[in-house]
């Protein structure tokens, strides 16, 4: 039986080809609380018997295809620990440049929707980092459709000690006005599904990854019911797929000819973010 971290790497990649030898790697070395540098300093050393025990349990289920974030329970996004299970989408990093543009515009006593939340990682870091800056009185919200992700949002604000209302809502149907909605909604054309990673379609819900045959479903909705949920002055920033920003530009000029509209890039120079601002 293999004892060292790299004689279980080396294993599992031989049983079974496929398998990405960083998810390898990354579970591995989490359960172990090591950096990527501490990792490869102890990838040699021998592990006693209940974390090679731990190891091999890890490796069977990576095996069997569970992604590496819902073998160990959680994520991280924007530096924060995120508990995620199958039924609630793993947080991805680009969103992480969604937060920081949003933080930009939060201001104290504002009223803040994190729409579609998921796990809500959006809350936790938007709550996180604007305390950190000092902001008061802000009031945060959280919406999903799923009863499973409300459930799981709830227990990372428990753990990372935020107020946050939670409501179930399919897109704005049912909620209240604010002066921040951020979102990164279901944006995925359906016609895409074939070319996706297989443990993410085996994964992840797919009600949080697909927005129709062009991706736009949930932006034709929140485009028409964005006016009455939002404060004079309020504002939106809303992921989309790299390819949607002209059918995006198209749909806003349309829906929308009163908001000032702004798209942005991701640190992969692809198009990826748009905010809205609307003054009545």
């Amino acid at each position: 039986m293999p004892k060292t971290l790299q004689e279980i790497k080396d294993k599992t990649l031989k049983d079974n080809p496929n398998l990405r030898s960083q998810d390898i790697e990354y579970v591995l070395a989490e359960r172990l609380s090591y950096t990527p540098s501490q990792y490869q300093m102890h990838k040699d050393d021998e592990l006693n018997k209940e974390q090679e025990k731990q190891a091999n349990l890890d490796m069977k289920k990576l095996r069997r295809g569970v992604s590496p974030q819902y073998i160990l329970g959680y994520s991280w996004f924007y530096g924060y620990k995120i508990l995620v299970k199958r039924g609630v989408l793993i947080p991805r990093f680009e969103t992480e440049e969604l937060v920081k543009w949003a933080l930009d515009s939060v201001k104290d006593g504002d009223k803040i929707l994190d729409l579609g939340t998921g796990s809500g990682a959006i809350t936790v870091a938007l709550a996180k980092k604007a305390q950190e800056k000092g902001m008061a009185d802000l009031k945060f919200y959280a919406s999903d459709i799923t009863d499973s992700a409300l459930l799981e949002s709830e227990e990372n604000f428990l753990v990372h000690n935020i107020d946050v209302t939670t409501r179930k809502a399919n897109v704005l149907v049912g909620l209240e006005k604010f002066d921040i909605i951020v979102s990164n909604p279901p944006y995925i054309k359906t016609s895409e599904k074939d070319l996706m990673d297989e443990n993410v379609l085996k994964n992840e819900p797919e009600e949080a990854l697909f927005g129709g045959e062009d991706g736009l479903d949930f932006y034709r909705k929140f485009a028409k019911q964005v006016r009455d949920h939002l404060n004079s002055g309020g504002e939106f920033f809303l992921e989309f797929g790299f390819d949607e920003k002209q059918d995006l530009a198209k749909l806003f000029a349309k829906e929308l000819p009163d908001f000032e509209i702004e798209f942005r890039d991701d640190m992969a120079q692809k198009p990826r973010m748009v905010h809205g601002k609307w003054e009545k």
